[in-house]
């Protein structure tokens, strides 16, 4: 029981690794468009920057801080439960 707890801890904190990596990824790409639209506004004549783009990264980082929210979530329980359940769920 303690070994299957702890299995499902490592596992999840392999999944919050990869969400955290996800977003650090989005993040950049977000920054990285926001350095493109500083420069549109500036007066380039060519936009680099796509508004629906954006807003498809904003969208997927609200999402993916959801998924770590929960996943964090989650590994706090698991690790309450491989600490023999003291101070548990009711």
């Amino acid at each position: 029981s303690s070994r299957q707890a702890l299995e499902q801890a490592r596992a999840a904190a392999e999944e919050l690794e990869d969400l955290k990596a996800t977003a650090k990824g989005l993040e950049e790409e977000n920054g990285e468009l926001r350095r493109q639209a500083r420069h549109m506004h500036r007066g380039e004549s060519q936009p680099f920057f796509c508004p629906e783009q954006n807003q498809r990264l904003l969208a997927e980082g609200q999402g993916l801080r959801e998924q770590i929210q929960a996943q964090a979530a989650r590994m706090a329980d698991l690790e309450v439960s491989a600490g023999g359940g003291h101070g548990g769920h009711a």
